[in-house]
């Protein structure tokens, strides 16, 4: 049996960031990844390649550590958001400069960004077992067992989940997930306009749900637009003139016309977390502890923020004690109130602008005007975009 001290089960965009982070801050440690499915090792870059938001306090970590870099092709910055509610009066817009930051985050493209994680991996002598899934898992009250479907048994202090939104791992230990299904989903692609974005943001609320477009790389948005979940099989499966022409109407020529549209998928949106943030030597990151609306680019950010919390419980305690029930507890205490928070935000953002009342929109319409005319009154939102929790 192989025994390391933390054993990632994920090895996605949540769980080898984890484990990059954590043998960067402690380069004697032992880490394995197991991870389910091959990565792509050679990227070759496609116009449907699929992106996410990193807020400005994530990139600063990320940069600490040697995790991110500005000038990669594959990373756009955000200058400035545009936020509008369709149909009234009120619009406001953040700029970095008013935060004094170089950007309020960035986007970047999963699959180059994932290439070089797994890069990162293998030049930092961390185990990665992929293909592979757990058959077995036993907890012990000094480690945690695992038996791979391959016959190889494992073996960690800690055990640290991070296999996505439908984690097996989760079941094997009977966690439950709470959730609760929107009335949407979201509709995902990435756009080609007709001018340069110049690294803006848009985020548009409409009668039918949020939409909103992040600058990418040549010329490109990633679209997410969220409707009706009935409306969305029509506008995945349309042809590409009609899917632009019902964008163009929906959106407006803000950000210019619309040329070209990829791949379009979708998904159902729910808010939920999990009934226990840890176990007997085991805690949850990502989107198996949490699953928060898109409508402000957050979910990948307070993955990131699970996983600091995780990496500075590391640091402050004795490695004979990773893993204990002092160690998770301090985890669940430093991330509960964070992720509530996020959670209890975006949500009742969702509802307030998901919301036909004439009251609430006139008073939506004189906070946005407030906010485009005082801007101390932005800084809330400002502060939530760039990820600052404070």
């Amino acid at each position: 049996m192989q025994h390391f001290d933390v054993l990632i089960v994920g090895g996605g965009m949540a769980g080898a960031t984890a484990a990059v982070t954590i043998k960067k801050q402690q380069p004697d440690s032992r880490i394995a990844v197991i991870e389910a499915f091959e990565p792509k090792t050679a990227h070759h870059p496609s116009f449907d390649d699929r992106s996410l938001a990193l807020a400005e306090q994530s990139v600063s970590y990320l940069r600490a550590l040697g995790l991110f870099d500005p000038n990669w092709d594959f990373a756009e910055s955000i200058t400035q958001v545009h936020v509008s509610d369709r149909g009234h009066f009120g619009k406001a817009t953040i700029t970095h400069d008013e935060f004094a930051v170089d950007a309020l985050g960035y986007v970047v493209e999963v699959n180059p960004y994932g290439a070089y994680l797994h890069q990162q991996l293998s030049k930092l002598d961390i185990a990665l077992y992929c293909p592979a899934k757990i058959a077995k898992l036993t907890q012990q009250q000094a480690q945690v067992e695992v038996l791979l479907d391959s016959g190889e048994s494992l073996s960690g202090k800690l055990l640290v989940v991070a296999d996505g939104a439908q984690s097996p791992t989760r079941s094997k230990l009977n966690i439950g997930f709470d959730s609760v299904a929107y009335t949407q989903g979201a509709l995902i692609a990435n756009v080609q306009i007709s001018d340069k974005h110049q690294g803006q943001a848009f985020e548009r609320f409409t009668e039918h749900g949020p939409m909103a477009l992040l600058p990418m790389s040549n010329n490109r948005y990633s679209l997410v637009w969220c409707m009706p979940e009935q409306a969305l099989a029509s506008l995945r499966e349309c042809e590409e003139s009609e899917f632009l022409a019902r964008l163009q109407a929906a959106f407006g020529y803000r950000a210019g016309m619309f040329e070209r549209v990829g791949r379009r998928t979708s998904y159902p949106l729910v808010l939920g977390r999990v009934e226990q943030l840890v176990h007997h030597r085991c805690v949850l990151i990502g989107n198996a502890a949490h699953a928060i609306h898109p409508i402000a680019g957050q979910g990948f950010n307070l993955g990131l923020r699970d996983i600091q919390a995780l990496a500075e419980q590391l640091q402050q305690t004795d490695r004979q004690q990773w893993g204990s029930h002092g160690f998770t507890q301090g985890y669940k205490i430093a991330r509960e109130s964070d992720i509530q928070r996020v959670m209890t935000l975006t949500d009742a953002l969702v509802r307030l602008f998901s919301n036909d009342s004439r009251m609430l929109a006139l008073g939506r319409s004189c906070g946005l005007l407030s906010m485009s005319l005082f801007s101390q009154l932005k800084a809330p939102l400002a502060r939530q975009l760039m990820g600052r929790t404070l």
